[in-house]
């Protein structure tokens, strides 16, 4: 039989999955209500099993009107991956534009460092001497080096 951590963990999970943005907004009443065990366990779960190095950010308020808020933060490694794989001589600006907008938005670069690759890309595509396979080479260069400092 599953201990009241694992169940309240399952539970929470199981509402994340159901929402598409990766983001839930649930209450510790009524958690608590639906598998039967005191708010207090439902904090010992989101400060153990729910926290940042396991890829959960966290924002909680207690009291009347409380909620506890859960967004499901991408691993970095695997989104740069991803980016990567997709860039090639075929890709056109718009992609890698919001490349750089996706990693903004998931705070993965700051908004001067999204500025700075904007103005690269522009400029790789804009350039009328610069060859396709030298472009795709200097873009994932970018993604790279901005992996390797975040």
């Amino acid at each position: 039989m599953s201990n009241i951590a694992d169940l309240i963990e399952a539970y929470i999970l199981r509402q994340l999955a159901a929402q598409q943005d990766g983001t839930v907004e649930l209450r510790r009443t009524d958690i608590a209500d639906k598998i039967s065990c005191a708010p207090s366990q439902i904090s010992y779960v989101l400060s153990t099993r729910f926290t940042p190095a396991k890829g959960f950010n966290v924002e909680s308020r207690r009291g009347l009107g409380g909620y506890i808020r859960i967004v499901q933060v991408p691993d970095k490694s695997l989104v740069y991956q991803d980016m990567l794989s997709k860039i090639d001589v075929d890709t056109p600006m718009v992609t890698v534009q919001s490349m750089v907008h996706y990693l903004l938005k998931h705070e993965m670069v700051t908004t001067r460092e999204a500025a700075l690759m904007m103005q690269f890309v522009t400029g790789l595509y804009q350039s009328p001497t610069l060859a396709e396979d030298e472009r795709v080479r200097m873009l994932k260069a970018m993604l790279m080096t901005v992996a390797n400092f975040s």
